[in-house]
Formats: structure tokens, C-alpha cells, sequence
């Protein structure tokens, strides 16, 4: 969730919600960021958080920096929100409209997808609407279960890799 979609899209933020699934943090302006103050990057979290909270009564706790733009700066901010840092591990490149079959081969042929994956698409991307049903349907076939962030990521003694991926402990 970002300010502007927030705002925009009320009634989508709380049927996302209502359907079952995790709300997570995107920044309020969607900044680099890793080239902002801690201040600014704690602020470009908790406006976000406040619009969702007081929208759904929602406390989100999955923060995804804009462009998978990380680093310990941002991680430390993030951590400091109350927030677990997420990273995806395959892009589907669906923010560069090459077409829904681009997108579903990207994903369910990916030399990284395995159990944990996180997959990152776009909700404003041309083609990403049409492309769902058959990535879902794709992982579904190869075994993969579609589960939640929430449920995937490690909340307690863990860290991060700098290809973005959280290894169990210290």
C-alpha cells in the first residue's frame, strides 16, 4: 500500500483486507529508500501506516522498499517501525507490458522459484490481471502452495542476505 493507492482506492484496501489478505507497507511517496534521512524514511512508513490503521483498524507489519531499494539504513528504519523488511525473489517483470504469457513464464518457469518464493507483480500493470489465473494455476501444478507473507517470512531470529532473503538465525 502506498499513500496515493490509499487514498485512491479505499474500498479495494478494505476488500483485500476482508478477503484474507496480508496488507503490507509500500512508503507513503514511494522514494528511494536507502537516499533519504532516517527521519523521512520512518515518516514515509508510519503516513502509510496511519491511513490503513484509521481506513481498517489494520496494523500492517510487512514493509517492501520501493524498487527493492535496501540496505542497513533502511532495514534498521524499517525494524524500528515495527516492521519485518521484505524482498521478493522473482520479478515478473510485469511493470515492462511485455504481455500476460511473458509474465506467467517469468514466474512458473523461473530458475528461482522454489518453497519460500516470494513473487513480485504489480497491481497497476497492464497485463498482470490477465496473467494471474494462469501463474497461480502454474505454481499450483508444480506443487506450490500460495500462502501469505505473513505465514512465510521468519519474524524471530533471522537475517537478512543481500540478495533481500532472511536466513534463520542470529
Amino acid at each position: 500500500m502506498t499513500g496515493g493507492w490509499v487514498e485512491s482506492y479505499p474500498e479495494d484496501v478494505r476488500a483485500i483486507l476482508a478477503a484474507g489478505h496480508d496488507l503490507g507497507n509500500h512508503s507513503e511517496n514511494h522514494k528511494n529508500m536507502s537516499q533519504i534521512s532516517d527521519e523521512e524514511c520512518q515518516e514515509e512508513i508510519k503516513k502509510v501506516h496511519t491511513k490503513v490503521q484509521e481506513l481498517t483498524g489494520y496494523e500492517m507489519c510487512l514493509f517492501r522498499p520501493p524498487y527493492g531499494d535496501y540496505d542497513n539504513h533502511v532495514i534498521k528504519n524499517v525494524q524500528k517501525c515495527g516492521y519485518y523488511p521484505i524482498q521478493w525473489s522473482i520479478d515478473s517483470l510485469d511493470w515492462k507490458d511485455y504481455g500476460a504469457d511473458d509474465i506467467v513464464r517469468r514466474v512458473v518457469e523461473s530458475d528461482k522459484l522454489n518453497n519460500g518464493a516470494i513473487i513480485l507483480m504489480h497491481n497497476g500493470a497492464k497485463y498482470t490481471a490477465d496473467a494471474l489465473d494462469a501463474v497461480i494455476t502454474g505454481l499450483q501444478e508444480k506443487g506450490y502452495e500460495i500462502v501469505p507473507i505473513s505465514q512465510l517470512i521468519y519474524k524471530d531470529k533471522y537475517h537478512m542476505k543481500a540478495d533481500g532473503t532472511q536466513v534463520s538465525g542470529e
